[in-house]
């Protein structure tokens, strides 16, 4: 890979000449890599586990165990020609550049990539959010001089609040309606483990039930020490057994024939989305919970501005708003407009070899 001989003599690096976007995704020309690339590069950089960053067939891949694994149960063995892991706080010299894994708090193993060179660090964030989570570990701020920031709910309207009052929210309708089963339809990698402990954390210990598209990477969950209580598949259960239970689907399974399976279902789905009641109307979701892994409007502005960066670059979600609020804070800001990212819950590939029962 060429990495531009004008390179060596610049006295300071421009953010660019380190980063810049392409349409294989983020590249790192001094690095010779990309991160979280949308097509099959040489070498990729992945922050976290979610089909629409983390995919198959590139050269090789260096990422936390937990994404590695994650992709190895998604694509199979040979999702790539070779993988290293890497630890959080961990440093790697890739060609001209050096890079640091911090955690991001989105779902187990996810990560914040800072790439330094020179005097200059650019963090790119992935998908992060600052609310707590028992199922990962918890956001790190980093200070930079250029923070590259998701923006999935980047608009002011998109204030999430506490998940744990959600989960009230289902725990009441479960109380109110003991004949009815309850459907919560949650991406199966994070959300779906999240809101299990959330269960928990909130006194629940009846058995939660799983859709087959869910067991994998919950059980996975689960071998990394992540505390969930006695988890059932619903494949095989006696639909009368299922009334006052709830079971954990992926959100295309709550509106398909598989929930005939249930007495009187009610239809709930844990997503941020859910602060748009319209939304949730047009789903035909009975029981919206806003429960979100990404940061919400005040988590993005909070987190930005205390990263300490003077150049902001904005990228996958509501992106104008953002740089706008930027601007006015005295801050560079510029979308990066990256195609190819999305909302997971839309994007959602199932795990190799599993069932949809």
């Amino acid at each position: 890979m060429n990495i531009g001989a004008a390179a060596p003599y610049m006295t300071t690096m421009r953010p660019q000449d380190i980063l810049l976007p392409t349409a294989a995704g983020l590249c790192c020309k001094p690095g010779g890599f990309h991160i979280d690339p949308i097509r099959p590069v040489e070498r990729a950089v992945i922050t976290h586990g979610h089909s629409d960053h983390a995919r198959a067939g590139h050269g090789a891949v260096l990422a936390t165990q937990e994404t590695l694994d994650m992709m190895r149960l998604r694509y199979g063995e040979n999702f790539a020609g070779t993988t290293q892991a890497i630890r959080y706080g961990e440093e790697i010299r890739l060609g001209g550049v050096t890079v640091k894994f911090h955690p991001a708090g989105h779902v187990l193993g996810s990560a914040q990539i800072a790439v330094t060179c020179k005097d200059t660090c650019i963090v790119a964030s992935g998908d992060y959010k600052d609310a707590p989570d028992p199922t990962c570990t918890p956001f790190e701020l980093v200070p930079c001089d250029v923070f590259i920031t998701e923006a999935t709910f980047g608009l002011p309207v998109f204030r999430h609040g506490d998940a744990a009052d959600e989960v009230k929210k289902l725990l009441a309708s479960v109380a109110l309606f003991p004949e009815r089963a309850h459907l919560v339809g949650a991406y199966s990698l994070g959300k779906a483990q999240r809101v299990i402990a959330l269960l928990r954390g909130a006194g629940y210990d009846a058995p939660i039930y799983l859709h087959g598209a869910m067991e994998t990477i919950t059980h996975y969950y689960q071998s990394r020490g992540i505390a969930l209580g006695e988890l059932r598949p619903v494949k095989g259960t006696k639909k009368a057994d299922l009334a006052g239970t709830i079971t954990l689907a992926p959100p295309s399974a709550t509106s398909d024939i598989w929930t005939r399976r249930f007495p009187d279902p009610v239809t709930a789905f844990a997503s941020g989305w859910m602060r748009v009641r319209a939304r949730a109307r047009q789903g035909g979701v009975e029981l919206p919970l806003v429960i979100s892994d990404h940061a919400d409007w005040d988590g993005l502005t909070a987190t930005i501005a205390a990263t300490g960066a003077g150049e902001i670059w904005v990228t996958h979600g509501q992106e104008d708003a953002l740089v706008h609020w930027c601007k006015t804070k005295g801050l560079q800001a510029q979308p990066l407009d990256l195609v190819g990212y999305g909302d997971e819950e839309e994007s959602e590939t199932p795990i190799a070899g599993e069932a949809e029962a």
